[in-house]
């Protein structure tokens, strides 16, 4: 087409060529979906709530209903020298703090000197019976070695600390991590502070957000 003076009309060029606009948004929803990929997996990574247990009555129970509160895992036995001492003060601890900020989540071994022979009914009837336990019960398992369930192997490998002996103790924070281990040895009001103080920052984080 010629203009008034007669010469060819032009067309504004574009800025940037057509031709390479479609693999410009090819490239642009693969890198979208290899970030919202690399999220997921990041929203994936395990923490000890993210695992499933059976409980004392045998049902298979998600560990994520414990997520955002502390829970101070353990190994009880029945028949051991720290048995009494130690559910009367876990019993104590849960009565103080528990349920709804802290939980003493107790799972019976009987790896360390066959001192939980009894079945889960018998295990379960004797806490509550004798020590009034209220606390989570779980079925018995392993808790060291290459039989160790999925949780007990992940308290172990984000410590470095493994079982020896009835009565070890591992305190978790409300988003999953291990914060710490205890032995046998070392009593539950040794480490009541450290339960405290982390039950303590739950209840501030919660106030502030109201």
């Amino acid at each position: 087409m010629l203009d008034p003076e007669g010469s060819v009309e032009h067309q504004p060029a574009s800025s940037f060529p057509k031709v390479l606009l479609i693999p410009l948004a090819m490239l642009l929803a693969i890198a979208a979906l290899l970030l919202l990929a690399f999220s997921a997996t990041r929203q994936k990574e395990p923490d000890f709530y993210t695992f499933k247990v059976v409980n004392i009555r045998g049902k298979l129970v998600s560990l994520e209903k414990y997520r955002g509160s502390v829970s101070l895992v353990v190994n009880v036995a029945s028949e051991c020298g720290y048995t009494d001492s130690h559910y009367k003060a876990l019993q104590q601890l849960q009565r103080d703090l528990g349920p709804y900020h802290f939980n003493v989540l107790a799972f019976p071994c009987n790896q360390f000197g066959q001192q939980e022979p009894d079945t889960n009914k018998e295990i379960e009837n004797f806490a509550r019976k004798t020590y009034g336990a209220s606390f989570p019960m779980f079925s018995k398992i392993t808790v060291s070695g290459a039989g160790a369930i999925p949780a007990f192997k992940y308290l172990i490998a984000s410590t470095g600390e493994e079982p020896t002996w009835n009565f070890w103790k591992y305190l978790v924070d409300p988003n999953g991590k291990v914060v710490k281990a205890w032995d046998s040895t070392v009593s539950v009001e040794e480490i009541r502070p450290h339960v405290t103080e982390l039950v303590r920052k739950i209840i501030l984080k919660k106030k502030d957000e109201l």
